[in-house]
């Protein structure tokens, strides 16, 4: 099953800008599709294996923080391709 997941990591102390940025190259690095904006990152691919790296890199994202939230929403399906139509 597709799935898209869009995540807002925010680490709640006044360095938190190594902790996004390695979330980033590191979800790069994983194959899986990625695209990024000001606000957050989504991901997309087949549900197994996107979770897998999320339980991974958020995890290791969570302990480079002292404090931290993360906001996820999960779509089942593949929204990569998608344009607005307006």
């Amino acid at each position: 099953m597709k799935i898209s997941v869009e995540l807002t990591l925010t680490p709640i102390q006044d360095d938190y800008e190594p902790a996004i940025i390695n979330l980033i190259k590191k979800l790069r690095e994983s194959g899986l599709t990625v695209m990024e904006n000001p606000l957050s990152t989504q991901v997309y691919g087949n549900y197994d294996e996107v979770m897998s790296v999320l339980n991974r890199e958020i995890k290791e994202a969570f302990e480079m923080t002292e404090r931290g939230l993360l906001y996820m929403k999960i779509v089942k399906s593949d929204r990569s391709t998608y344009e607005p139509h307006f």
